[in-house]
């Protein structure tokens, strides 16, 4: 299965990355609500990540435990996370993100105290599209894993939920997940409305504090922090994964 995956996602990853269109202002009117952690309907117009090694990446992946641990690493500290094994395609799509490069150097570009802090966008490399930050991403979505036993999520909102970020449900009524976006829990109080919602796809098992102190950075009306937080790079903690 992993291998069948693995085929997908490099042969996506060859193609180009979706760029947004909208200003600030039509991101609003779109439905990006300051409680919910959407991603705006976009186009694919030009490459905007790196150059990618699918098959490099593929090869080290294959080689991780059914429960990966990464590091992401960022100019706050470092937040790690291990990803669920039974949602193999949100894991396997982020393993082949991280490891072939593909979240270095981007920012958290959304940042709400007691919610969330988001990222994963690759416009945010380049300061000359920041009303477009939030609306970037590979061209292709993952199909929702939303896990649930007797109608009741299995995977909650708890703080250092990982969930990937998705369009809202008018645009999105399947609720697919963004190819690249994702969240990481701060408050499971202030989350906890998206349990069933979003797909939860890891957690973190070190570093609340970091994401504590992303989410208590000043923002702009729009939510971006005003230092910059970077992703600095997200890759495999080869001792948590030998275990």
């Amino acid at each position: 299965m992993k291998k069948l995956l693995y085929s997908f996602l490099a042969l996506s990853l060859a193609v180009a990355c979706q760029c947004g269109n909208e200003s600030a202002g039509k991101k609003e009117e779109a439905g990006q609500k300051a409680d919910s952690p959407e991603s705006i309907s976009n186009e694919v117009t030009e490459e905007v990540a790196p150059a990618v090694d699918a098959e490099a990446a593929a090869t080290e992946a294959s080689a991780l435990p059914e429960e990966p641990v990464f590091d992401i690493v960022t100019t706050q500290g470092t937040i790690r996370v291990r990803l669920y094994k039974d949602t193999p395609k949100h894991r396997d799509n982020f393993e082949k993100l991280a490891l072939s490069g593909y979240y270095d150097s981007l920012l958290f570009h959304r940042v709400i105290n007691d919610f969330m802090i988001q990222g994963g966008d690759p416009l945010t490399r380049d300061t000359s599209r920041v009303q477009e930050y939030g609306t970037g991403g590979p061209s292709y979505t993952i199909p929702a894993e939303i896990r649930a036993r007797d109608g009741k999520p299995l995977h909650h909102h708890k703080k250092g939920a990982l969930a990937a970020a998705r369009r809202g449900d008018q645009a999105n009524p399947v609720k697919a997940s963004s190819g690249s976006q994702f969240y990481i829990v701060q408050s499971e109080k202030g989350c906890a409305h998206l349990d069933g919602e979003y797909t939860v796809f890891g957690e973190t098992i070190s570093g609340l504090n970091v994401i504590d102190r992303i989410a208590a950075q000043p923002t702009d009306p729009y939510n971006r922090p005003l230092q910059d937080v970077r992703i600095i790079t997200i890759r495999p903690n080869e001792e948590m994964n030998k275990k």
